[in-house]
């Protein structure tokens, strides 16, 4: 299993004052979607979140995003490794995720952009 990178998660009370200090701070511009009631928008390795305090509670439990490069490997190797899958693999817009409990307690989302 290779991992690509991490992506940190942040919840933000405002999107829209977050944006451009994330975007400076990282070099680059944002890329924004909305998924679940929840506004997203991605900035270099910076995720921010804004929405409904109910989405992000459950947000918050997941201490990162680590991208992979196919996370069916990651799921073998994860499982083989004693992790506990929560949640997928499913289909996404850009690839695949799965939400995994670590067996130290650490949960971390998998993603892929393999369609």
């Amino acid at each position: 299993m290779d991992i690509l990178g991490a992506t940190l998660r942040v919840c933000v009370d405002d999107l829209e004052t977050a944006v451009p200090f994330y975007e400076r701070l990282a070099g680059g511009r944002a890329l924004r979607f909305e998924r679940g009631g929840v506004q997203v928008a991605a900035v270099g390795c910076f995720l921010l979140m804004s929405g409904p305090e109910s989405e992000l509670e459950v947000l918050r439990k997941v201490a990162a995003t680590i991208a992979v490069t196919d996370v069916d490997e990651a799921h073998k190797v994860l499982t083989e490794l004693g992790a506990h899958i929560v949640a997928g693999p499913v289909t996404t817009p850009v690839g695949r995720n799965m939400i995994v409990m670590h067996p130290d307690g650490a949960i971390y989302e998998y993603v892929d952009r393999r369609g």
